[in-house]
């Protein structure tokens, strides 16, 4: 655990009574006082994983801790017992174990940042050994896993994300930030290689990581594709590297050419010259040779793109076919006829609810009723004419000279009718009582007809 920043203390961390009490030994049987033994179990527990968090390690050794939690001159006496207490509870557990758990061969590796041998841890074991050494080195499991998932979301947001392998060291350099040590950087691995989402191998001396792409559950292996692709990738790097260096050649000799030629030495310029363009020569085939090599690159991605849409056309195809499988044609037929058969039905049950049917008896009454009404309105128009009073032509000027416009303008008005309408007051109930009949019938005829 690296102290890179300061422990932050609880508030009991100031009060002497507690602090004497919680420094103190664990009793050697825990019946005797069950709560003192929990309470100080529960307080070094939250105070380890919160200082190792703090701190960004995810592992832990009692030298450590002792180091970190020193007050006034004095070491707490139980951090053994709380050790061993969180790893019965899964929250710790050894390097080594914790190593030897992972099916892969971290021997190869990992074994050279581990702090304990899995050897010595191997024979404690069978010897039945409680005793936890100063330098052994535990895993906090909780932090560990927290770490992985953080270094696999560092390399997916990165420019490095398409490349199928990694080396360790641009491993390391990608994220040197999630894991600023070695050994936190391996633990993480061991984490993802536990979840099956990372595979760690080594290739020619060269550590390698593949990583799982998004969406998969589990990491492939390391297939030779990917070996070729990855030295082909490193070609690349290197060719790039010795094309910028070759350019940087380049420039120093034209920069020597032009300080030559100030001095008036054109023959050492001259030299300068031809040695630039030999650099130049030289950087071209590099460059032609990158180009080949992406062109390369870009073949197989293309390749692989192809072999994933083939591989979904597949699955499309499978799906499509079990989908299908029950289904025909003529199944298809007898469903649509039966779905028109049964709106056909709902239809006519539609229709008769809403009693739309009529007659066309009813149809023809309400025709005739139609016709007299408009017979009579034409037989009032026709007697209404002859009663009124002709329209007047002249004009209502008045005439000119007159001092009195105003009585002239009376003068000539047309006289006030005096005559009547020739209609009586007998003729206008009849027609009155004749029209409330009508009426009175038509509404029972619209009465009756739901019920025909």
């Amino acid at each position: 655990m690296e102290h890179t920043k300061k422990t932050v203390f609880p508030d009991d961390w100031e009060d002497e009574e507690r602090m004497n009490f919680l420094f103190s030994d664990f009793k050697e049987n825990r019946e005797v006082h069950p709560s003192d033994w929990d309470s100080k179990v529960e307080f070094w527990t939250s105070l380890v994983l919160q200082t190792c968090r703090t701190h960004g390690a995810v592992s832990l050794s009692l030298k450590e801790l002792n180091a970190a939690f020193k007050r006034n001159g004095r070491l707490p006496l139980g951090l053994t017992t709380v050790i061993q207490s969180m790893a019965r509870c899964g929250k710790l557990q050894r390097e080594s174990e914790f190593a030897a758990n992972v099916d892969s061969g971290w021997l190869s590796w990992g074994v050279g940042v581990l702090l304990v041998k899995p050897l010595k841890w191997t024979f404690s074991t069978l010897l039945g050994s409680s005793l936890v050494s100063q330098d052994e080195s535990f895993v906090v499991i909780e932090l560990v896993k927290e770490k992985a998932a953080d270094l696999l979301e560092a390399y997916r947001s990165s420019a490095f994300s398409g490349r199928s392998l990694l080396s360790f060291q641009e491993l390391s350099e990608l994220c040197s930030e999630v894991c600023p040590g070695e050994s936190s950087l391996c633990l993480a691995l061991l984490q993802l290689q536990r979840e099956k989402r990372c595979t760690v191998s080594v290739h020619e001396g060269e550590k390698i990581v593949k990583f799982s792409r998004p969406g998969q559950c589990r990491v492939s292996p390391v297939s030779d594709v990917d070996v070729g692709i990855y030295q082909l990738q490193c070609s690349e790097n290197l060719l790039g590297e010795r094309i910028k260096v070759l350019g940087l050649e380049a420039d120093k000799c034209r920069e020597e050419a032009r300080m030559l030629l100030r001095d008036r030495k054109k023959s050492q310029a001259l030299r300068c010259l031809r040695g630039r363009k030999r650099v130049e020569k030289r950087a071209d085939n590099l460059f032609a040779q990158l180009e080949t090599i992406r062109g390369i690159l870009d073949r197989i991605a293309q390749s692989q793109t192809d072999k994933l849409v083939m591989q979904a056309y597949q699955t499309g195809v499978a799906a499509l076919r079990l989908a299908l499988k029950d289904v025909t044609v003529e199944g298809a037929e007898s469903l649509v006829d039966q779905i028109q058969e049964l709106c056909d039905v709902q239809e006519d049950v539609n229709q008769t609810l809403a009693g739309v049917a009529t007659s066309d008896e009813n149809v023809d009454e309400l025709e005739e009723e139609l016709k007299a009404l408009m017979e009579d309105a034409d037989a009032m128009t026709d007697r209404l004419p002859g009663v009124l009073p002709e329209v007047p032509h002249n004009p209502l000027v008045p005439p000119r000279g007159t001092a009195q416009g105003g009585s002239s303008l009376l003068a000539s008005l047309p006289d006030v009718p005096t005559n009547t309408f020739n209609i009586s007051d007998q003729q206008l109930e009849e027609e009155l009582n004749r029209l409330t009949l009508r009426d009175s019938d038509f509404g029972q005829k619209k009465r009756l007809e739901p019920a025909l």
